[in-house]
């Protein structure tokens, strides 16, 4: 699994997920700092990654469109730094990776994971 981490997070959690195994990329090594919601998502449907986020707007625009990928991961905490929520974060993409990667709407939150399958 690819993940594409959104720029409203750290790239401190490219090494975070590396070390976890997981493949990663920050945006700011891939595209516009200013680009759109939609052309983040355009770009990871069109490469195969799965967008981690802390924006709510990225499952709206799932529900908007009735999408079926990229899968997105939502990072819902007051603090969305590795040290704080990363664990738990990597145990939920490990529980859900299958899903992840047919499409699907993931919500992590320090005390749980949510799972919804794509389309929405």
């Amino acid at each position: 699994m690819k993940l594409l981490v959104d720029m409203n997070l750290s790239p401190r959690w490219i090494d975070f997920l590396e070390g976890a195994g997981f493949k990663a990329t920050h945006w700011s090594t891939t595209g516009a700092a200013g680009a759109t919601d939609d052309a983040i998502m355009a770009h990871a449907r069109a490469n195969d990654f799965v967008v981690l986020t802390h924006d709510l707007d990225f499952g709206a625009i799932l529900a908007a469109t009735h999408g079926h990928k990229p899968s997105v991961v939502q990072v819902r905490a007051s603090n969305v730094s590795p040290e704080a929520i990363g664990l738990a974060l990597v145990a939920a993409l490990k529980q859900v990776s299958q899903d992840l990667e047919a499409g699907a709407l993931v919500t992590v939150d320090p005390g749980r994971a949510r799972l919804r399958l794509l389309p929405l």
